[in-house]
């Protein structure tokens, strides 16, 4: 069973089991990494000169292209006989990061996963309907493992088959679902093109990650499966989903970081300075209890901030809803662009729906942006009303001027199960 009572520490007891877990999982990265002896070494450092994590500022950042470059075993800290499962990203841009997890590392996935149940409605007893991929991708077997450990019978689904997606919610009857939100939007997008009631499934909580989202999507599917909408954040390199988790009666105020385990930061973007809560930068988490994979200060890319919440009903410090990631950021024109910003402006123009994506195009040395972006059924699509609205809204807002091009209902792409790609970059297409 998971182990509620850490959730609601006292802050300096909570410090005290992080800067004891901290100085034993570097002392193990110094002895078992060469890739982190080297980094002490070069900087003249031993373990035992990092007290806690208030002097994890002295040591750098390990980035992705590090775990690349020690494709695939090389940041291992424990022996072959002693890892228990390997996981490992999609290398869509070069090689995949490979991350190896030992008994126990699977054990505290299980924990921080039930935990993150638990967070977001989630009981003992209750049926989930876990549509994440199972595979290399850490979605389907973390959320599995956790559910389990809380004592929930688990409905294997994956991803992708959205018929057998439809039956199974009906005739299962499942109290809990997790998926990508973008896949949550074609799950109620097909429920409602086949007329059917969202009361009438028994589902209530639905836990979505994998990809940023925003407040347009929660009430999107909020409104089209009957159910509280919950986000789940977790990297592969860190452990998977269970990072964090937003509780499901303290919606729009964060996500609680596990952070007995995982010990967040955030940093200037450019300077990589720590920044004070509240300010915005580039999320980085040390882990504190890894024992397969350890890393040092890993640097996200993922935008957002960190704040304690004195109101909230757990102790532990609260990230805010990622704002994007670092390197997906586009600067169009000198201005800096996210695509979430559009896609909180088009959920207050009527007759739109969330599905959308930007094109982003490049005449001569100039940047430009077409949003595409579905009507409601009814709505007309060659609405010049329509299209000045909301590109008035945009530049009014944003300080960007974009082209608007309506489409049909059902016309942009939807999810299948993964995640779902809202920006087309076309300036490197020859």
């Amino acid at each position: 069973m998971y182990q509620p009572a850490i959730e609601t520490m006292p802050l300096d007891q909570l410090r005290t089991l992080q800067n004891a877990r901290l100085r034993n999982v570097l002392h193990r990265m110094y002895e078992q990494i060469p890739f982190y002896r080297k980094v002490f070494d070069n900087l003249g450092l031993h373990p035992h000169d990092i007290r806690g994590v208030a002097d994890l500022p002295k040591l750098p950042f390990t980035r992705k292209d590090d775990l690349r470059e020690n494709y695939p075993y090389g940041l291992f800290a424990a022996p072959a006989e002693q890892i228990a499962r390997i996981h490992a990203s999609s290398g869509t841009t070069g090689k995949p990061t490979v991350v190896g997890y030992t008994q126990n590392d699977l054990h505290v996935f299980d924990e921080v996963v039930a935990r993150s149940l638990v967070a977001a409605g989630a009981r003992p007893g209750m049926k989930l309907h876990n549509a994440y991929g199972y595979g290399l991708f850490t979605g389907g077997l973390g959320m599995h493992g956790g559910a389990t450990r809380l004592g929930m019978a688990v409905i294997p689904v994956s991803g992708g088959m959205t018929d057998r997606q439809l039956t199974i919610l009906q005739d299962f009857g499942p109290e809990v679902i997790c998926c990508t939100p973008s896949y949550a939007q074609t799950l109620a997008d097909e429920l409602h093109q086949r007329g059917i009631d969202p009361a009438d499934l028994p589902v209530q909580y639905a836990i979505l990650g994998a990809e940023p989202w925003t407040d347009t999507i929660r009430q999107q599917v909020e409104k089209g499966l009957q159910v509280t909408a919950t986000n789940i954040y977790g990297l592969s390199e860190i452990i998977g989903p269970g990072v964090s988790q937003e509780a499901w009666d303290e919606q729009g105020t964060g996500s609680y970081v596990w952070e007995d385990h995982f010990f967040p930061e955030v940093v200037d973007k450019t300077t990589g300075q720590p920044l004070p809560y509240g300010e915005e930068g580039v999320l980085v988490f040390t882990t504190l209890t890894r024992e397969g994979s350890p890393l040092l200060r890993y640097w996200t890319n993922d935008i957002c901030s960190l704040q304690y919440d004195p109101h909230g009903g757990r102790t532990h410090i609260k990230m805010s809803d990622i704002r994007g990631r670092a390197d997906d950021m586009l600067i169009i024109r000198g201005v800096n662009l996210f695509y979430t910003q559009v896609e909180e402006i088009i959920n207050q123009v009527d007759y739109l729906t969330p599905n959308y994506r930007l094109i982003v195009r490049r005449a001569g040395t100039m940047d430009t942006v077409e949003v595409q972006v579905e009507v409601q059924a009814g709505a007309n699509p060659d609405s010049q009303d329509l299209t000045d609205r909301l590109r008035k809204k945009i530049k009014n807002t944003i300080g960007l001027s974009m082209d608007i091009t309506l489409m049909r209902p059902g016309s942009i792409p939807r999810s299948q199960g993964g995640k779902l790609g809202r920006v087309v970059d076309e300036r490197n297409i020859s």
